[in-house]
């Protein structure tokens, strides 16, 4: 029988909409299983093939948690705010939203082509003005919080207000910008504003001068996974460090239980290890350093304080404020010269850089506390001011980079770590010596060195032991106009959060999506974005007065903010009154299965982390991690096709001649190929672009062959294939089985349209077990144990790979059990019938299709999985081979219930046997048991 994809995917498709088939229910007495796919952000380019991936394998365990009797939530949504809409606006001058809209319109159409369970009902969009309204709603309560250290986790600002009140800051441990003084009466003595002010030193949201990196030509603030090699990752825009006001997170009051918070996580161990690297936990010492002929100190933060005898200089960011403070004179033009060129570089370029050594000498010394020697100051890139204090005591014999520029500048390497080599020429860096060279730490090993000499700071009065964190507090701010507007608003220079009646804050209309000419966002460009604070209500920008009318936070909120909850919204998207109901929260959970790019390590997972335990701390959700299991698909490889140009010459020579000629390598499209061969249909490649009108050839064979290479999938590079085109030539259901078997999820493999006919033809071959010619034709007939044992024997593994995430296995056992059943000629119901139950998690259009003409009417996605009876994967007779001398003589059927003994005297007994032995009595007689006989005679 013909098996005509086309018209039965639509169908069903037609069917599972109408019918609102994955439509998933709050009121259930169902165990809940919770399956999500990382927020795609809507390109205008569309899906491409290596896009469903993750898609098809989180699909594939929905619908078979379904069948094994879950409530499953298996929505699906937009990251719809981003850089490229905007992009696009100020180049077109077409509203982002109008792109946006049409882009996610195109993932839908395709998404829905290929056949996923998606919830639809639940779809949510973090630019629609009903979503946002609620992420600006948790920035408020962020703004509205403080992180108590003592009770280890976020309270209310009012908390904190009444602590003042009571103690003023005696005896607080709190997460802070800056350690404040004061007591309960200067607190009630401050004024508002002073208040306000000092507020802001604790509020988990603040805002606060800030080293940033600035693209001027896109106008915004970037993070750090946005700058590839100092520049913008989108354009490739030069990026530059500068200090600005900006909005910031306080994460960094989160990062001992974000730390801590990875051991209770199902995650693969390379993503925990970046964002324990990230998170970056040292124990040390906090210890001021004299500054010669100033009042000022240098405090540093150093891991080893067992080293400090040899510390011979210091090094301060160039962003450090010091550095103003101490320079000479003299040297003051080449620090200046330096701040400039550093201030080009990442704060990620930087720590990457680990073989340049540059600097300035500030003119300055500090005096080493405890060898009273002086030590010059200067400044390198290799700091960064946002890692401990901003300065480091440096120790050349004991740490490479310290030596490698004490080396460039000539400076002092003194041994106090006991060691044979020559500290002069390389730095020794174990901790598994003595302390030499250090006076009363003489003879002393780390551990013991370490907490002496913190003892001895502590006793100096000039520092303490601590521990600190490598992860800095998020930037919040973007000087950017497709986002969510801030809900905050100013009153005498002091930042105010909107009354939440008041939100969503929406976006404003703008003339034009550029900043403003003096600079501004450009929400700067809007005519009505001010706040009236009587009436609250936003109005004209043009009746700021600053009395009753005030100005609006221009800023918008990064990328990350609204993907930083929207597992949350999934679970109560249409409520107005709560980003989610508590009761729903405590239903659905923790996503017990995440599945998405190991690229969001640590930005996406961090702040989502972050977010959700903070939301637990203040009382709204119950569980402290998002994600409970999360697994990294690898990424599908495009074929990408090269042509090779004569340089200097419209001549393109094919590709086993090129090595006779100077050429360069072309990416061409893999549409301009013939077919699935790599010849290049050279007529297409003229017709391609205006400047390959002309193209000459250089043919071999008559044909020009193009070369190939296995690469990254992308536009750029020519190599995509669109999934609308495999669906309309094989069926999705050809291509989610074809992704699957292409190998294991977490690994990147190569996409070969080539490789799908052989999934297809499985198809057809199991579409036509149900058919007799033309005729549906399945009986009712018992099955045989042969045939039971095909289908439990599927089942076993199917079951396995699903709970461990093999798809790429399932794929050949179904073929393997398709194969058998058509060798035997089955077409029993029996087994039929939860055979399609089985494959249908992987190509659910034929077996929707196959389950109806079976007879049902209703979805087969609710059916129970098959069970697995393992009596009938027990074999009823064992074949022995039976080996005489270590030579197989003659094999023997007994059945699989006999004991070895019983094996042992049907084997002696039998006629071949005693024909071989001609009387004599075996020396040996070995019986593996359902496996072999050995005699030795």
């Amino acid at each position: 029988m013909f098996y005509d994809h086309q018209q039965i995917e639509k169908k069903w498709q037609k069917y599972w909409e109408e019918n609102q088939t994955y439509k998933t229910s709050n009121n259930t007495d169902k165990p809940k299983f919770y399956v999500l796919d990382m927020f795609p952000y809507p390109s205008g380019a569309g899906l491409h093939v290596g896009h469903p991936l993750g898609y098809i394998a989180s699909d594939i365990y929905a619908r078979y948690k379904r069948h094994q009797g879950f409530n499953v939530l298996h929505p699906v949504g937009y990251d719809s705010f981003g850089l490229p809409a905007e992009q696009y606006a100020i180049q077109t001058g077409q509203h982002p939203a109008i792109t946006t809209e049409e882009n996610i319109n195109r993932y839908e159409e395709q998404l829905k082509k290929i056949g996923f369970s998606f919830d639809w009902s639940r779809e949510v969009r973090t630019s629609d003005a009903s979503y946002y309204k609620w992420t600006q709603w948790i920035f408020i309560q962020l703004y509205h919080s403080w992180y108590n250290k003592n009770t280890d986790k976020a309270e209310s600002i009012d908390s904190l207000i009444q602590y003042f009140e009571e103690k003023g800051t005696e005896g607080l441990s709190a997460n802070q910008n800056d350690e404040l003084n004061f007591t309960a009466e200067e607190w009630k003595n401050a004024s508002d504003i002073d208040k306000e002010d000092i507020l802001l030193n604790y509020r988990l949201s603040y805002r606060a001068e800030t080293t940033v990196n600035w693209c001027p030509a896109l106008g915004t603030v970037l993070a750090n996974d946005e700058v590839k090699d100092g520049k913008s990752e989108r354009g490739g825009f030069p990026v530059f460090q500068k200090k600005m006001m900006q909005w910031s997170m306080r994460i960094s009051a989160y990062s001992e239980r974000l730390l801590q918070g990875l051991n209770t996580l199902d995650w693969p161990q390379p993503l925990k290890d970046s964002q324990e690297y990230w998170i970056g936990k040292s124990q040390g010492a906090q210890v001021q350093f004299k500054v010669e002929g100033h009042d000022e100190t240098v405090e540093v933060f150093t891991t080893r304080p067992d080293t400090i005898f040899g510390a011979t200089f210091m090094v301060l960011a160039p962003e450090n404020p010091l550095v103003e403070t101490i320079t000479t004179d003299a040297q003051k033009v080449e620090v200046d010269t330096y701040i400039e060129e550093t201030s080009k570089k990442t704060e990620r370029d930087r720590m990457s850089d680990v073989k340049n050594v540059s600097g300035a000498f500030t003119g300055s010394y500090a005096v080493n506390p405890f060898s009273n020697e002086k030590m010059e100051i200067y400044i390198s890139d290799y700091v960064l001011m946002g890692y401990g204090t901003g300065a480091v005591m440096a120790v050349p014999a004991h740490d490479e980079r310290d030596h490698r520029f004490a080396k460039k500048f000539n400076l002092e390497i003194k041994k106090v770590v006991e060691t044979e080599e020559d500290v002069q020429e390389k730095s020794f860096d174990s901790k598994d010596s003595v302390c030499v060279n250090s006076d009363f730490l003489n003879g002393l090993h780390y551990n013991e060195a370490k907490v002496k000499m913190i003892s001895e700071i502590e006793t100096k009065g000039i520092g303490h032991g601590t521990t600190n964190y490598r992860q800095r507090d998020a930037i919040f701010s973007r000087q950017r106009y497709w986002g969510e507007p801030v809900p905050i608003y100013y009153k005498d220079g002091m930042p105010y959060t909107l009354p939440t009646s008041a939100l969503p804050l929406e976006l404003p209309e703008v003339e034009k999506y550029l900043p403003t000419e003096d600079g501004d966002p450009p929400l700067g460009n809007a005519k009505d974005f001010a706040w009236d604070e009587a009436n609250q209500k936003v109005v004209a920008t043009d009746l700021i007065d600053d009395k009753t009318i005030f100005p609006l936070e221009l800023s918008t909120m990064p990328g990350w903010a609204g993907s930083s909850w929207y597992f949350l919204r999934y679970m109560d998207p249409n409520d107005e009154e709560a980003f989610v109901k508590k009761e729903l929260a405590d239903y659905w959970g923790q996503v017990d299965l995440y599945i998405g790019g190991s690229e969001h390590a640590t930005g996406h997972l961090l702040y989502s982390r972050f977010w959700n335990m903070f939301l637990k701390d203040r009382g709204y959700i119950s569980h402290d991690e998002p994600f409970q299991k999360l697994i990294n698909q690898g990424m599908i490889l495009g074929m990408s096709a090269f042509v090779y140009r004569i340089d200097g010459t419209n001549q393109y020579v094919s590709k086993n001649l090129a090595k006779d000629y100077q050429t360069q390598q072309i990416h061409v499209d893999v549409s301009l190929l013939k077919g699935t061969s790599d010849e290049l249909d050279t007529e297409a490649f003229k017709a391609w672009r205006p400047d390959y009108a002309e193209a000459e050839f250089i043919l071999e064979d008559g044909k020009y062959i193009t070369d190939r290479e296995v690469e990254k999938m992308s536009k750029s590079k020519y190599n995509v294939v669109n999934p609308d085109d495999i669906c309309e030539e094989y069926g999705a259901d050809g291509l989610r089985l074809y992704e699957m078997f292409l190998g294991p999820l977490e690994q990147s493999k190569p996409w070969n349209t080539q490789g799908l006919s052989g999934v297809y033809g499985f198809l057809k071959k199991f579409w036509n077990l149900y058919f007799n010619g033309e005729v549906f034709e399945v009986s009712d007939e018992e099955p045989t144990k042969a045939e039971y044992k095909v289908l439990h024997t599927l089942i076993k593994k199917v079951v396995y790979d699903i709970e461990n995430f093999s798809f790429n296995t399932s794929v050949s056992s179904f073929m393997i059990a398709v194969n058998e059943l058509q060798k035997i000629k089955c077409n029993k119901r029996n087994i039929l019938e939860p055979l399609a139950v089985i494959i249908s998690p992987y190509a659910p259009h034929i077996c929707e299709e196959l389950w109806s003409l079976l007879g049902h009417g209703t979805s087969i996605e609710f059916e129970k999985f098959p069970a697995l009876n393992e009596d009938y994967l027990v074999e009823d007779e064992i074949e022995y081979p039976v080996s005489v001398n270590g030579k197989m003589k003659f094999k023997i059927s007994l059945s699989a219930q006999l004991s070895a003994k019983e094996v042992e005297d049907l084997v002696i007994s039998n006629e071949k046997m005693q024909q071989i032995l001609e009387g004599k009595t075996p020396k040996k007689i070995i019986v593996v048991h359902h496996r072999i006989v050995n005699i030795v005679i």
